[in-house]
């Protein structure tokens, strides 16, 4: 079904671009920053005096909300491939198998959405 790529140039060259263009980049925000050399009269300079501690605490819903969104964030992430090499499982006589695959993992989802939903973690009080 796969093969090793008879030439790893693409990749090679890939990798070049992507490390010399992020070095470019760092070079020229680090010669073209502004130099100061006195030090900061106050946290922010922005001239918005700051109240408060930093270090405020946070309700855990907030938490648990943004762990869900990457959770079914990485589940729309598994499906786009999946979805788009479909055909190809299907020419090779895997289309069946990999469907009902996919709806087992969706069901895995919709069942983990459905125990959060009615435990209330989605309830904002």
């Amino acid at each position: 079904m796969g093969s090793a790529p008879d030439s790893f140039a693409p990749i090679l060259l890939q990798l070049l671009l992507g490390v010399g263009f992020s070095a470019l980049i760092l070079t020229l925000a680090f010669l073209i920053n502004p130099k100061k050399k006195s030090k900061p009269q106050d946290t922010f300079e922005c001239g918005v005096t700051y109240y408060g501690d930093a270090r405020g605490l946070f309700n855990i819903k907030f938490y648990l909300v943004a762990v869900l969104f990457i959770l079914f964030d990485i589940e729309a992430v598994f499906l786009y491939p999946w979805a788009v090499n479909l055909i190809t499982f299907k020419e090779a006589g895997l289309g069946t198998f990999f469907l009902l695959e996919m709806f087992f993992f969706l069901l895995i989802l919709v069942v983990g959405l459905y125990y959060i939903w009615k435990k209330g973690a989605l309830e904002w009080d």
